[in-house]
């Protein structure tokens, strides 16, 4: 009994019919089932049988569907930064785990349906799963963006873990003024999975990466079918469900565009709304960033000793609000003190939809007299990393933070279907 050979293993009441993988400790059998799952047996509890020798090549399981990057003088050149995350991960056949692979060929290999779309340059700014990110690791991503746009690249896409990508696509569109597409990308389930989206998010966003829209956006599953990735404004868009493959929708608006799938053909990129257009803006890179700032959710009985603790030594504090942006009056004072002392506080609102408005009730105006600058519409994670980027950057912040200035504050707010 080798790797690559078909085995059934009978464990108990159950049977396993696969492929047998390599395995990382001897007492562990590895099996690809058909259904593309690999399962872990305890050897010394199953019955194995071969139904067939030699398979499978496990050795050259990682070549497999490799493509050699070639140089096209017809093709844009389209820059692959990876973070980490899914989207390029393969079943790595020594363990039968799941890995992330990172550089160009690798992202290839993963992906093959993206040979011929454009040419490829790899980058890895950090290899960490996105509930680990920092604003270091955003400032590391803005510079290498820059570099890379700097060097010619017509289109970056930036492979990112979802949980945490709507921050990091926000840092982006604050910290660089941008040419060309920038365009976030992620995978809700692993390459080894059959109803994995790592393929068809990676070919959308490269074609997006070369479309016309230079905004940062960010690429995935317009629905549960593989028939089309929402590109969304990056500074507008929230992961709203844990494992959907839709799980990231724009808030009060729809999409900015969508990239058209199409079984077998290169996908189809429009835009339904107005955007930056591909050259209209020049390069520019505004890295510095306060991290001394707080974002703190209000929620009924919150003593107000939280807040006072929070923002004693922050630079700057979003509040989450309830409806137009309120808090208990006891927080009020503690507003005061915050802005008398010289940190920012920004109202931001709990709903999905709408905006904050201090004007209508008795405990909107207190606040305003406190200090508190309103946050229109921008969502409260965006928020907390505008105000980040405002502090480091602009010297009128309480202007600076009610400007649009990357499409996180609409116009207006209005109900959409």
């Amino acid at each position: 009994m080798n790797a690559g050979d078909r085995v059934r293993v009978d464990r108990a009441d159950q049977t396993f019919e696969g492929v047998l993988l390599p395995s990382s400790t001897p007492d562990t059998l590895v099996v690809k089932l058909d259904s593309g799952y690999n399962v872990g047996i305890d050897r010394g509890d199953a019955d194995v049988d071969v139904l067939e020798s030699d398979v499978y090549d496990v050795e050259d399981a990682q070549s497999e569907g490799a493509s050699e990057i070639e140089f096209d003088d017809d093709l844009p050149t389209i820059s692959l930064i990876s973070t980490g995350g899914t989207i390029a991960s393969t079943v790595d056949y020594r363990t039968g785990a799941v890995t992330a692979q990172f550089d160009a060929e690798d992202v290839l290999r993963a992906v093959p349906d993206l040979a011929g779309l454009a040419n490829y340059r790899g980058r890895v700014v950090a290899n960490i799963l996105s509930e680990n990110m920092t604003p270091d690791v955003w400032q590391e991503l803005a510079r290498a963006i820059h570099e890379e746009i700097e060097a010619g690249a017509d289109g970056v896409v930036v492979m990112h873990g979802t949980d945490t990508m709507q921050f990091s696509a926000s840092a982006m569109a604050f910290m660089l003024d941008t040419p060309v597409p920038i365009v976030f990308t992620g995978s809700q389930r692993s390459a080894d999975r059959p109803s994995s989206d790592n393929v068809m998010n990676a070919v959308c966003a490269v074609e997006a990466a070369k479309s016309d829209c230079a905004e940062v956006l960010v690429c995935m599953h317009a629905d549960e079918s593989d028939d089309r990735c929402a590109l969304h404004r990056g500074t507008r868009v929230r992961k709203n469900h844990t494992s959907r493959r839709d799980a990231f929708e724009t808030v009060g608006a729809e999409p900015l565009g969508e990239a058209d799938y199409g079984i077998g053909e290169v996908p189809d990129v429009s835009f339904r709304r107005e955007h930056a257009e591909r050259g209209e803006t020049d390069l520019a890179l505004h890295d510095d960033l306060e991290t001394d700032v707080e974002l703190v959710k209000f929620t009924p009985g919150t003593d107000a000793s939280r807040l006072a603790a929070v923002g004693e030594d922050a630079a700057g504090v979003v509040v989450e609000g309830t409806g137009l942006g309120h808090v208990n009056t006891d927080w009020i004072s503690v507003v005061d003190d915050l802005t008398d002392a010289g940190t920012h506080v920004v109202m931001t609102s709990q709903c999905l939809e709408g905006r904050v408005c201090d004007r209508v009730y008795d405990t909107g105006r207190d606040l305003l007299d406190a200090g508190v600058v309103e946050g229109e519409d921008i969502l409260p994670g965006t928020a907390k990393v505008k105000l980040m980027w405002a502090l480091a950057n602009t010297e009128d912040v309480a202007d600076t933070m009610a400007t649009p200035l990357a499409g996180e504050i609409q116009d207006r707010s209005v109900p959409w279907e």
